[in-house]
């Protein structure tokens, strides 16, 4: 008896903990609609299901269809008298030739008085989209009386770039260790591959990079290739490629070659072996990511060779076999006095039209490195002979980690909405870069970088925390990213709030006050955390190494341009970087409708104005206040609108479990006083060089500058120290 009742007590809990709401679960809860008007609706509709699945991919979208739809009506759908259909099913390409191997249509249709709702692509992996786009409708409880959707993806390569090290530690990882245990791998294939795989599924997501852009040779030995062989395997049936960032000094690390001169015979050789190697193990691998010539790492540039000459090598090796070599752009030389911001333009675009056709080019999305603040990067539109992949950050290396709460898809789609003023691109075959049919068109003389690109990148946030990312806000992002790159858009409109909108409804409640205040924390979380940290166009004023809390007055690091007076400049006459011809000029390596906005300090937008220009102290601002006035506002602003979204957050206390709850609660708290930290440090020290007073009535520095100054942190998370 007494051990049938501890039997009971264990079902009991586990019962509990599988319930519990950690985070674990991300946007695919599938939790019973809690409408009941609309759940009597959706069961009236989805009386029984017409799916015959035959691949892989249409067995895992039948297998998500129907435990989402027992999630979310409580019941299977089975015939009834009224036989409301659901038809799932593959047609001909020759007769959906526009969809492309990725899109999808979902239709409400009426035969004989029965109402029909037909999923259907060309491709078994565009069906597996469409399941997932059509149980989001459900979840976020739309109507589907009347459904006429077509869904093409922007973009060709959807890819997520994984900082993650063999040993499973993660540069600028802040959320625990890699995902990837290599040690058990191949046989150990732990469940959460494959929740992985089927989170970035369903939001269109088709590329995974398995491993860091400074990368270890090792991951091309058989043993490694093995391991990803076997990652390759649980993510193929959720449409997914793996790809590998490779070393470009492998020949002579693990090959036994003296030289990786990219027109060297014997190591051009080895990598076609290399990489026949690879497909005999991985058939659809996707291919390699090269990080060359930057930071450290060899290059081709070590043989007196170009990036072109290096890409064009590998991509000789994949080219057999359907792969793309990614190159990417973010290069720069400690011992070249030219600006950081202009010399990956310098370097790559007298290089436009000398890559293969199955060569990428991936440019991060401002031409420093993923500030909470930059203007597009200048070679977007200006290599039009190239493909270029835009690279994103979703975790948070500038922006707080994980313990702070900021929704980046309107950064991200600032960039993509940027207007290039370069002639506009034609698109290809597959009418990639077209605007998606849910979308309006953007104006005939606008070309934004949307329209540039060939696909996106997002460096993960991901780790083995049990709620993926670290701060459950955070996983908006991950989720954000992937819609974006289905749906890029280009026509200046707020996408990014639709998108929250998804996330909210899909992760905490469909009630339309819980959403809106949630939405509106979310849209105003950016804005805030660039008010706190670097107004006014400055950047990279972090702390050395981690990047965590500020650090303007550093100046000892081993490069000029890893500190942060290089970037602020400040003196007694100012603050600001002038980037124009009067400064370094990288103002000339945008087109002239783009230089125009950002030309004159006077007409300069504020948000930009530190970024392009010196200016005074006293310097005019468009709010009618000085520079030092704003400057102070924006970072007071900043503290203030943190406690802001403490308080809504407060407000919704009642609407949000528990669990959850206290979650986003603790990180706000760590939020605030890093906001506070940021703010009384800068003050304090831009304060040495402007010499004017803190505002009248101000909240006081909590500490002197030198307490500031000597705070230091140890063993950040995804440092070495």
């Amino acid at each position: 008896m007494k051990r049938i009742l501890l039997s009971g007590l264990f079902i009991l809990w586990l019962s509990s903990a599988i319930k519990a709401e950690d985070g674990y679960r991300l946007w695919l809860r599938y939790d019973r609609i809690d409408n009941p008007i609309l759940l009597k609706q959706y069961r009236h509709a989805l009386t029984t299901i017409d799916f015959p699945a035959t691949s892989p991919i249409l067995i895992t979208a039948k297998k998500e269809l129907l435990t989402g739809l027992q999630g979310l009506l409580g019941e299977t759908p089975r015939p009834t008298q009224t036989n409301n259909t659901l038809i799932v099913r593959l047609q001909s390409p020759d007769e959906l030739p526009r969809l492309g191997p990725e899109g999808f249509i979902i239709r409400t249709l009426t035969r004989a008085g029965k109402k029909t709702i037909l999923i259907t692509a060309a491709t078994d992996k565009g069906v597996l989209y469409g399941v997932f786009h059509f149980l989001r409708l459900l979840q976020t409880q739309q109507p589907i009386d009347h459904l006429a959707i077509t869904s093409i993806p922007s973009l060709p390569y959807r890819i997520l770039d994984h900082w993650d090290n063999l040993n499973r530690r993660i540069e600028r990882g802040y959320a625990g260790l890699s995902l990837w245990d290599w040690f058990t791998l191949p046989i150990y294939k732990d469940q959460r591959y494959t929740d992985y795989a089927r989170a970035n599924a369903s939001i269109g997501i088709n590329g995974t990079v398995l491993n860091n852009v400074n990368a270890s040779p090792y991951i091309l030995t058989p043993d490694y290739l093995e391991k990803t062989a076997a990652l390759a395997d649980v993510f193929r049936p959720y449409g997914i490629r793996v790809y590998l960032s490779v070393r470009f000094s492998s020949p002579i690390d693990i090959g036994g070659l003296k030289t990786a001169d990219p027109l060297d015979p014997a190591v051009r050789q080895w990598w076609r072996n290399k990489t026949e190697e690879i497909y005999r193990r991985i058939p659809d691998f996707g291919g390699f990511l090269v990080k060359a010539n930057s930071e450290g790492q060899p290059g081709p540039q070590n043989y007196g060779r170009t990036h072109a000459d290096g890409a064009n090598m590998l991509a000789e090796a994949l080219e057999p076999h359907n792969g793309i070599v990614i190159w990417r752009a973010f290069v720069y030389s400690n011992e070249t006095p030219e600006d950081r911001a202009r010399q990956a333009y310098t370097e790559f675009k007298p290089l436009d039209g000398r890559f293969h056709q199955n060569v990428l080019v991936q440019v991060k999305n401002g031409p420093i490195d993923f500030q909470p603040r930059e203007p597009f990067h200048p070679l977007f539109g200006a290599m039009p002979a190239t493909p270029l992949l835009l690279e994103v950050q979703l975790t948070q290396e500038y922006l707080g980690f994980s313990n702070h709460l900021v929704y980046l898809a309107p950064l991200f789609e600032e960039c993509l909405d940027s207007d290039t003023h370069q002639p506009s691109p034609s698109t290809d075959a597959s009418g990639h870069n077209a605007v998606p049919p849910s979308r309006p068109p953007r104006p005939s003389d606008a070309t934004p970088v949307s329209a540039t690109i060939r696909g996106m990148a997002g460096v993960a946030n991901i780790g083995n925390d049990r709620n993926w990312c670290g701060h459950i806000f955070a996983q908006a992002n991950w989720y954000a990213f992937g819609r974006l790159a289905w749906e890029t858009g280009g026509a200046n409109t707020p996408y990014s709030a639709a998108i929250a909108t998804e996330w909210i409804r899909q992760t905490f409640s469909n009630h339309p006050s819980v959403v809106d205040s949630i939405r509106q924390i979310m849209m105003e979380s950016r804005e805030i955390a660039v008010d706190y940290m670097t107004p006014l166009g400055l950047h990279h004023i972090m702390a050395y190494e981690h990047h965590y809390g500020p650090g303007p007055w550093l100046a000892n690091a081993a490069r000029a341009d890893w500190n942060p007076v290089y970037y602020h400049k400040a003196d007694t006459a100012g603050i600001g970087f002038d980037r124009t011809i009067t400064g370094s000029n990288a103002l000339e390596q945008y087109a002239p409708g783009a230089r125009t906005q950002w030309l004159d300090s006077n007409s300069c937008p504020d948000k930009w104005l530190l970024w392009w220009h010196h200016v005074s102290w006293n310097h005019t601002m468009h709010t009618g206040r000085t520079l030092w006035a704003e400057l102070c506002h924006k970072y007071y602003a900043g503290v203030d609108s943190v406690r802001w979204i403490q308080r809504c957050w407060t407000g919704l206390r009642q609407h949000i479990d528990p669990e959850r709850w206290q979650q986003v609660n603790m990180r706000l708290a760590i939020q605030e006083a890093n906001a506070v930290e940021w703010r009384n440090a800068c003050l304090l020290y831009f304060q040495t060089f402007s010499r004017q007073p803190l505002p009248e009535g101000a909240e006081p520095p909590d500490h002197s500058l030198e307490y500031y100054q000597q705070h230091k942190i140890y063993y950040a998370p995804g440092t070495n120290q």
